[in-house]
């Protein structure tokens, strides 16, 4: 299945896709997805939920408490700093499409959109089975 952004819709795109939690891998080129948060508002722009600077990387050291020996290589932590995420447009230009996460259905039946965006505004979308 691979990696994947998130993606919730406040745009009326239909029962099964607003309000809801979808995927998507089309929105970052070439990665297929970095579990990265996206939104999009009820007049239609594409936001990113940002988390940068809001943690410190706090490496241990032999000798502390939380130093695990046979772990080397994963001996630090992320600590808040305080920081608080944001919201930014997403000024994206090109078709995108979306699909419920939570479905049970069979693959041919799975409820998803395709979606235009021109600078992180949509432009119009397609049901493409709901």
């Amino acid at each position: 299945m691979g990696m994947f952004d998130y993606f919730r819709s406040s745009y009326d795109l239909g029962p099964q896709l607003t309000d809801v939690e979808c995927q998507t891998k089309d929105i970052e080129e070439g990665y297929g997805g970095t579990m990265t948060q996206y939104w999009l508002s009820p007049d239609g722009y594409l936001y990113v939920v940002d988390y940068y600077n809001t943690h410190e990387l706090k490496m241990y050291e032999p000798g502390d408490p939380e130093y695990v020996a046979d772990r080397s290589w994963m001996n630090f932590e992320w600590i808040p700093n305080g920081n608080h995420g944001k919201i930014r447009v997403h000024a994206l230009t090109k078709y995108v499409e979306v699909y419920t996460s939570a479905w049970g259905g069979l693959w041919e039946e799975w409820p998803r959109a395709k979606l235009h965006f021109k600078y992180g505004k949509l432009q119009d979308y397609e049901l493409i089975s709901c």
